[in-house]
């Protein structure tokens, strides 16, 4: 038993919602796209599980976040799935993949075949298990990374008013989650084993502002040491968690966010890995010419650092997916994927973005007491990231065409005097145009022409004028 299609998604979460939407918008055939995903759900946008799905009033709810509203497109729910043809086999995972033969062995025993497939498989969240710590079963003791992980961490919630909560992990899902459990009237202490939150990305100084803030609201931190243990009670629920310098914390919830690793297994052995993913082209094309892969899982040229990475960010997952589609689709209209690095969180009443590399010297600006503020980074001589927070929809885009152009930096003490007001004039100055190519003789014109070209073109054009005049006036005569 089978099914045969031409274009194959394989996955159900951000990447693969925007995708489909990129195959209607490209004119795919009803019958052609399938997208197969062991969630029971279509394609949302998973950033709301940390944020509006938690909250304790007028909480988000299927089908308000299905992608891609997200980015101010079109719902895509089941019905606009089955409006446009688009099979989707829903709560089915996958157990082998055959890239040779292009085929898949679904879990309930079908082989679905392909000419294309999309690989948007995502990743998992890593489990304490796989660093020595028992416990993840244990009915308090919350992950996020799906929607049946969301749905699980509001009931444990909502069966602890006013409990205490640790937080295991400083990153993006510790952050966002321990700033949704205190809206929720919950007690946090986080703890992480580095020195300050957010450390892949911020810097010290940034951090502490961010802990501070936490601070304000009640959050505990507790940095430099790991979970050891869990205490339990007669029920297997836990109820005190043990860190490796000696101290023991009285819980009601554990919420657990210690990273995550791509989904590849299917294809080990199959195609090429690389950062833990998918190696791909510029134009998102795997190391066999039928796979292709977007999202969490891809690893990819990033021309602005001329290496390749592999990006954990909802914004990547957007565009590569409309990248591959484009490149699937289009092949002879697309360029190869030029993506700036993009990351940004909202929590209370903060709000921050970050675009390009934080490598080099940072150079902060603004208002660190409470207003809006901001770093740059500087590398050989040029910006390669800008940071930040509080700022409106203008001065965000301004960092970000900053950041792409990459400015030559002569003096770091002027960049700090002017702060944001360095990457609000740089992105208004216009963009160089490229080399005008002249096909038919290889001849790329770089630089501007000097008067004596115009001049010849005036005189050309007057001689051309008087040739049709007098042609003119002898047609006349005939």
């Amino acid at each position: 038993m089978g099914r045969a299609f031409v274009y194959v998604i394989l996955g159900g979460g951000v990447a693969a919602g925007y995708a489909a939407l990129e195959f209607v918008k490209k004119g795919v055939s009803h019958g052609e796209l399938c997208i197969i995903s062991d969630e029971p759900v279509a394609p949302y946008e998973r950033p709301a599980l940390s944020k509006g799905f938690l909250l304790p009033e007028a909480a988000a709810r299927l089908p308000s976040f299905h992608t891609c509203v997200g980015a101010n497109e079109e719902r895509l729910t089941p019905k606009w799935y089955k409006e446009h043809g688009i099979e989707l086999v829903l709560g089915t995972g996958v157990k082998s993949a055959d890239v040779k033969r292009k085929t898949l062995l679904t879990a309930t025993g079908e082989t679905i075949s392909y000419k294309i497939l999309i690989v948007a498989t995502g990743a998992r969240a890593l489990k304490l298990e796989e660093f020595g710590v028992s416990g993840s079963d244990a009915e308090n003791v919350c992950y996020l990374r799906d929607i049946a992980d969301a749905n699980r961490l509001v009931n444990v919630v909502q069966s602890c008013p006013g409990g205490n909560a640790v937080v295991i992990g400083g990153g993006y899902i510790g952050m966002e989650c321990a700033a949704s459990l205190v809206i929720n009237k919950i007690n946090v202490t986080m703890v992480f084993p580095e020195a300050h939150c957010m450390a892949r990305l911020f810097t010290s100084k940034i951090a502490n502002y961010y802990e501070e803030f936490y601070k304000s609201r009640g959050v505990n931190f507790v940095k430099g040491t790991v979970l050891s243990s869990f205490d339990f009670d007669s029920n297997g629920k836990v109820t005190a968690v043990n860190l490796r310098d000696g101290r023991k914390l009285s819980v009601d919830m554990v919420v657990v966010g210690i990273g995550i690793r791509p989904n590849t297994v299917l294809f080990e052995g199959q195609l090429t890995l690389e950062k833990g993913g998918i190696k791909v082209n510029g134009m998102l094309q795997s190391s066999n010419s039928s796979v292709y892969a977007i999202g969490d899982v891809a690893a990819f040229p990033v021309k602005a650092f001329g290496e390749t990475r592999r990006l954990e960010h909802v914004d990547s997952a957007r565009k590569s997916a409309r990248h591959a589609v484009d490149a699937i689709m289009e092949p002879d209209k697309t360029g190869e994927f030029d993506y700036l690095p993009f990351f940004y969180s909202r929590v209370f009443t903060l709000s921050w973005q970050f675009y390009g590399d934080n490598v080099g010297e940072v150079v902060y600006y603004g208002d660190m007491s409470g207003g809006a503020f901001g770093a740059y980074w500087v590398s050989k001589g040029h910006l390669v990231g800008a940071f930040l927070e509080g700022g409106t929809k203008e001065e965000y885009e301004a960092i970000a065409k900053a950041t792409r152009v990459r400015p030559e930096i002569e003096d770091l003490t002027e960049l700090e005097r002017q702060g944001l007001r360095f990457a609000v004039t740089v992105s208004q100055k216009p963009v160089a145009s490229p080399p005008v190519e002249v096909r038919a003789s290889d001849l790329v014109l770089e630089k501007p022409l000097y008067a004596w070209h115009a001049t010849a073109g005036v005189i050309l054009a007057a001689s051309i004028a008087a040739c049709a005049y007098f042609y003119g006036k002898k047609r006349r005569r005939w």
